[in-house]
């Protein structure tokens, strides 16, 4: 008996162990990434202050305002509307970390779906960080799921009726915030969500709105703008003038049948004028091999290299790779292009910022050489 005792004490020893290790480790999943804005934040705000019924749950997430005091547009940007796209999200953290707005102003919610955060997809094999090298040393930034966290919501339905369209979907769609727009304050956990960010857009009367994201290279919508309607003339102005600098996006009418988008609903029933862009993203696809936070930074996969050279599939992949600097970089020449076609609209009504690197920067300088 006596000897039963003591292996059973050792065995339940090393089980409370490693219970209080998982628990500390599940616990980080839920601390936010710390950012360090700059000099020009005016103040910081919380989603949940555009609808209470998301606060003091994982739903609620911060706002960065930067506000020049002087005359001009107003824009909203999106990063981590897909926490497993981290392109979108660094973009955005980037931006609070250096940016500086001459008029108008610029508001800036980098883990818009920070439920998001706090889990990876399972059976993908993600991992939960990844590290960027700064000047100062290094910084570990979360990398989520595509959707809200299950313990947030759940169970999924078979299938997702997007409200108010009734368009059916995958039932996993209803934890996607990018189809859940214009939300309800008495639907979904990621319905409310959706509807603060409607709430917040009309409340401060956004002139121009961003959504970062970033897809699988055999995705046919990569290294896209993405588009409505009322935005085309800023949209194909943009696309010109970055073609004139050696870039090439693709531009991408909105589908006035596809729901729940950021793109069409912000579109349809606010007077912002919505853009969408797409990266390519190799972590995020089907052949992408071995995945680590290494497919993250460098963006090298060698089953994207053989596939492209196939001939066999329509890819959108640098044989170099896609490293996250070059993908940021994307994002920020992007966001910086409609900026100046907005601006040659809008004479009246402008939106000046500066103090932001472009894709040149980006490509011989890094991501961490601008993050504090």
């Amino acid at each position: 008996m006596k000897k039963q005792i003591i292996p059973n004490i050792v065995v339940l020893t090393v089980t409370f162990i490693i219970g209080v290790i998982a628990s500390i480790d599940f616990l980080k999943m839920r601390q936010p990434d710390e950012l360090y804005p700059s000099v020009s934040l005016t103040k910081t705000g919380a989603l949940s202050d555009y609808f209470q019924g998301i606060k003091g749950t994982s739903g609620d997430t911060r706002i960065y305002y930067f506000d020049s005091g002087k005359p001009g547009a107003s824009v909203l940007l999106l990063g981590g509307t897909h926490p497993n796209e981290p392109a979108g999200f660094i973009t955005a953290a980037l931006m609070v970390e250096n940016i500086h707005v001459i008029s108008g102003r610029v508001l800036i919610i980098p883990q818009a779906c920070q439920s998001g955060f706090t889990c990876t997809d399972p059976f993908e094999g993600y991992p939960q960080f990844f590290t960027v090298e700064t000047q100062s040393g290094k910084r570990k930034f979360r990398f989520g799921s595509r959707v809200s966290n299950p313990l947030d919501q759940w169970p999924d339905p078979l299938v997702y009726f997007q409200y108010p369209s009734g368009q059916k979907l995958s039932g996993f769609e209803t934890r996607n915030l990018n189809r859940n727009y214009p939300g309800r304050p008495d639907g979904t956990f990621t319905e409310k969500v959706a509807f603060a960010i409607m709430n917040l857009i009309k409340k401060e009367n956004i002139d121009l709105a961003f959504d970062l994201h970033e897809a699988a290279p055999e995705i046919p919508i990569i290294n896209a703008i993405v588009y409505h309607e009322k935005g085309e003339e800023i949209a194909l102005t943009a696309v010109l003038n970055l073609e004139s600098e050696g870039l090439r996006y693709s531009p991408e009418l909105s589908p006035k049948n596809f729901h729940g988008l950021s793109h069409r609903e912000w579109g349809d029933r606010t007077q912002v004028v919505p853009f969408l862009m797409e990266t390519s993203n190799p972590i995020q696809g089907r052949l992408r091999g071995r995945t680590n936070a290494k497919l993250i930074l460098k963006g090298v996969s060698k089953e994207y290299k053989q596939a492209q050279e196939s001939g066999a599939f329509r890819i959108v992949y640098e044989p170099s790779g896609e490293p996250l600097k070059r993908r940021v970089g994307r994002h920020l020449q992007g966001f910086l292009a409609i900026i100046d076609a907005y601006n040659e609209l809008h004479e009246d009504k402008q939106v000046k910022v500066d103090n932001l690197p472009g894709y040149s920067d980006l490509m011989k300088n890094d991501v961490g050489n601008y993050l504090r």
